[in-house]
């Protein structure tokens, strides 16, 4: 049986010289803590899933991610705790003769099969799968639920459209913001805020201007038969590249642990708290702007 989640998680007020110098108040909204072995987004964007393929009947999933995916983790421990087999397609087939590493070696101790494609066919299964539609997946690695790389779905928005409902009295003075690496959280959060609310994403990856604003407007539109106009996508943030921590973000995240006492993840949360920092100090936000940071997912293990 899957443990039950830690819901609504806490919510952190967080007093910060950098952002108080700026007349803007930052919380943390704590999805971190919100599942053992399927923590933050990931818990979020996989339950309207799971849910969804028990009631299909389905008996098998099928996912994708890179060596050290978070999102491959959590399907494995997830797909487990349900008598539900797993299969993760993995980025690198140069990767099958290499020892597992911590990350890789998590998701086939919870069950998942692992297969390792070449970037090029890995690139090309994932560009099938599309948003729900695995059937030349299917045809490949059998009957099973397909979920994209990332898990973000139309389900996967909806299940977090859930955030801002955990968070109390927002209004025109808020900004709820989370990284974005495939938009699905960003589309959730942006799709449950209350009017004059907005969301902001910080995007991880090098290269995504127009495609992740692109994704996020088709997650509303399949997720929930409308666009939205209160958000937006910062690019400037991406500390080189997906997965790639500059010693500069390594620094500030460290500062961040000591001064708070709160782990900082870094290839995504990271990012997003220097993001924020940042654009606090260069005045893009109004004084009064209350920040509420969602806190997407725990550090790598040591």
């Amino acid at each position: 049986m899957l443990e039950p989640a830690l819901l609504p998680t806490p919510l952190v007020d967080c007093t910060d010289e950098a952002f108080a110098r700026a007349g803007v108040e930052l919380r943390l909204k704590r999805d971190d803590l919100l599942h053992p072995s399927v923590p933050g987004n990931k818990w979020r964007k996989l339950a309207p899933n799971l849910a969804a393929a028990v009631d299909q009947g389905h008996t098998r999933l099928l996912t994708f991610g890179g060596a050290y995916s978070t999102h491959l983790r959590a399907v494995a421990a997830a797909a487990g705790a349900l008598g539900l087999e797993s299969v993760g397609l993995v980025r690198g087939e140069e990767l099958a003769d290499r020892p597992r590493n911590w990350s890789l070696r998590a998701a086939e101790e919870s069950g998942m099969r692992l297969e390792f494609l070449t970037r090029a066919a890995y690139r090309e299964a994932t560009g099938r799968a599309g948003d729900g539609d695995g059937a030349e997946v299917q045809r490949r690695w059998g009957p099973c639920l397909v979920l994209p790389e990332g898990g973000s779905n139309a389900l996967a928005a909806v299940g977090a459209a859930a955030i801002p409902a955990e968070l109390p009295d927002l209004d025109g003075r808020d900004v709820v913001c989370c990284p974005v690496g495939t938009g699905g959280t960003l589309a959730g959060i942006a799709a449950g805020l209350p009017p004059g609310a907005r969301a902001l994403g910080v995007a991880v990856l090098r290269g995504g201007e127009g495609y992740l604003e692109a994704e996020v407007a088709r997650l509303h539109r399949t997720g929930f038969g409308r666009e939205f106009a209160n958000w937006r996508i910062d690019h400037g943030h991406h500390g080189g590249g997906y997965g790639k921590v500059p010693p500069e973000l390594a620094a500030f995240a460290g500062e961040f642990e000591r001064r708070h006492g709160i782990p900082v993840e870094r290839r995504y949360v990271a990012k997003l708290l220097a993001a924020l920092a940042d654009l606090a100090g260069a005045g893009a936000f109004p004084r009064g702007t209350r920040l509420t940071a969602v806190v997407t997912g725990l550090p790598d293990p040591e």
